[in-house]
């Protein structure tokens, strides 16, 4: 899963220098392998300054790129952020150490709720803290999705987006999508009442059809460009996160554009994941990372990064701190109703992974 978000919004990520250190380093560097724009960019400063440990970061912004590098081994790296789905394939090839809580004395401030649905792919939470957590839902122009469907548009179902009467009236205002077989598949399967991390090849076919069905209305998949097209108004629908369509209202508001974004978690159920804090077994500063991570427990910590990045943080002592308009907001904090509707996703054998991936394929393709 891509988390490429509206660059031109956040600032750049400070990197770190060359991530290779002597063995048997003194605790005062830590090695952070991070999504890009995943850190409010004074917190590596502030972290020094509380405990005297150098924060060094790398950025990637693919999970397949993080998963290949991490699976290989002395990466250099001691803390990597992982999402909830990618965490049991981690697991399972030994390449992480279970956390010492014994060292984590903010633990107790994480939401319950968040840990229950992260031990989906962390059975007892051995592995993972969650940092911070999304949904994929539908992201659109207010009024370019009315003029095209009416007043009674369904922006409340995904029947908006895999509906050909509905989606084939957008496409001359635009639909894109993720590049993310994991999510829209997922998404597909739920849609049709099928269990959204199905191990049936039957089920894959499903899906594959009802796509293949609004294939020719899509105009692209791409992680990277949905959210900025759709703050410059160049698409008026999109299947992607949360974050990104508050970003682009927040572009249309400070530009007085006039352009109305909004964001929507289909009745019927969205995804929800999480990302993760996770200590490689090889670590070399194994005590300066239990050390970071609980530095980011804190409440106002975490609430800056919240406030930078938009997304909400698994801190349920945060929320105070976090702002006003943000926390208030649905779209980033859902109610526990609709917390109730969400679907995590999760991992899949690996031959059923080789199935979603030709059924990608070709999806993508048209063919």
């Amino acid at each position: 899963m891509s988390r490429s978000h509206l660059r031109a919004i956040f600032l750049a990520l400070l990197l770190g220098a060359a991530i290779s250190t002597p063995a048997g380093a003194a605790q005062s560097s830590l090695y952070l392998y991070n999504w890009f724009g995943f850190l409010e960019p004074q917190t590596p400063s502030e972290f020094q300054q509380d405990s005297g440990i150098k924060l060094h970061m790398d950025a990637f912004d693919s999970a397949e790129i993080m998963q290949s590098k991490v699976m290989a081994g002395r990466t250099g790296y001691d803390l990597v952020v992982a999402t909830s789905n990618v965490l049991p394939g981690l697991i399972k090839a030994g390449v992480l150490q279970p956390l010492d809580r014994s060292q984590l004395s903010n633990l107790s401030h994480i939401d319950p709720d968040i840990l229950a649905l992260l031990a989906v792919n962390d059975p007892g939470n051995r592995y993972a803290i969650p940092y911070v957590w999304g949904t994929t839902g539908i992201g659109y122009d207010v009024d370019k999705v009315k003029a095209a469907l009416g007043e009674d548009a369904p922006v409340d179902s995904w029947d908006l987006i895999f509906k050909e009467e509905n989606i084939s009236k957008l496409k001359a205002c635009g639909v894109a999508m993720l590049d993310s077989p994991s999510e829209i598949i997922s998404i597909a399967l739920h849609y049709l009442g099928l269990p959204s991390n199905s191990t049936n090849p039957e089920d894959y076919q499903k899906a594959q059809a009802l796509l293949l069905k609004i294939r020719p209305y899509v105009l692209y998949f791409d992680s990277s460009r949905i959210d900025t097209d759709l703050a410059d108004g160049n698409i008026c629908a999109v299947v992607g996160w949360a974050n990104g369509a508050l970003a682009a209202q927040a572009i249309n508001e400070k530009s007085n554009s006039g352009r109305k974004i909004a964001y929507s978690l289909p009745r019927e159920g969205a995804l929800v994941w999480s990302e993760n804090w996770v200590l490689l077994k090889d670590a070399r500063h194994p005590k300066a990372a239990l050390e970071f991570i609980n530095y980011m427990l804190r409440p106002q910590v975490i609430a800056k990064t919240s406030n930078y990045m938009l997304y909400p943080n698994a801190n349920k002592d945060a929320t105070q701190f976090v702002e006003q308009k943000l926390r208030d907001n649905p779209w980033i904090y859902p109610d526990k109703k609709t917390m109730a509707t969400l679907v995590p996703l999760e991992p899949l054998p690996l031959k059923a992974e080789r199935i979603r991936t030709r059924v990608w394929t070709k999806v993508k393709s048209g063919t």
